[in-house]
């Protein structure tokens, strides 16, 4: 049988992409950037400025 690959998840990431329930969403960490304070490339979002969140409410 016959396995799909993961996608790679960010530390930051609360979802993997396409889950119910969860949006794209600013990296709290570099506020969108992708870049920290120091020039290096934020971990929390992996130099995306995005990370998976879960959205709503219940």
């Amino acid at each position: 049988m016959a396995t799909t690959p993961e996608p790679d998840l960010n530390p930051g990431d609360e979802a993997t992409p396409g889950t119910p329930g969860a949006g794209e969403d600013v990296c709290e960490a570099c506020s969108g950037s992708g870049k920290l304070a120091d020039g290096k490339q934020c971990p929390q979002c992996g130099g995306s400025g995005r990370v998976m969140r879960g959205i709503g409410g219940g």
